[in-house]
């Protein structure tokens, strides 16, 4: 089962750097997600969504497998375009993940030209995610445990404390 986090962050620019971290927590496999949303509240009081595209992970796997078939048929080239495509689509169509109304919702308590960062955690080291924090935000809302989130809490203070 996933675990949901919602931070609160004072600017865009800001929860869009700390989702950049994210990601490369990814890729470092320090942490697996199902979502990872950035939810802003305009000075005009809209709430916009910034989602990061499933498409192009989509792209990748099919064109390796539509490789890999098109080499058993003589024709590479084709079958990466073809699996490229059908990856592509695959990757645009699927929308798993947190729902649209609830981080709309939630972005309305933001305070206005703020943001938050929505993550839809599966697996995480927590201990070495929470030890390289550096950017200080709001815990709004989790589904952690009690003591995973007031350590997530701890780590967001303390970052407040130390950043330059």
């Amino acid at each position: 089962m996933s675990d949901l986090v919602a931070i609160a962050y004072p600017d865009v620019s800001t929860a869009r750097r700390v989702a950049t971290r994210v990601g490369e927590a990814q890729k470092a496999h320090l942490i697996e997600l199902d979502d990872m949303v950035v939810v802003e509240k305009r000075h005009d009081g809209k709430i916009k969504l910034h989602q990061p595209s499933l498409a192009g992970t989509g792209a990748a796997g099919g064109a390796l497998w539509g490789g890999l078939i098109g080499l058993i048929f003589f024709a590479p080239l084709l079958g990466m375009a073809v699996g490229a495509a059908a990856g592509a689509a695959a990757g645009a169509a699927s929308d798993a993940g947190v729902d649209d109304k609830f981080m709309k919702s939630l972005g309305a308590g933001l305070e206005t030209g703020g943001a938050a960062l929505i993550v839809l955690v599966r697996e995480a080291n927590m201990d070495k995610i929470l030890s390289e924090i550096e950017v200080p935000g709001e815990v709004i809302q989790t589904s952690l445990t009690t003591d995973t989130e007031q350590a997530l809490r701890d780590a967001l203070a303390n970052a407040g404390a130390t950043a330059v």
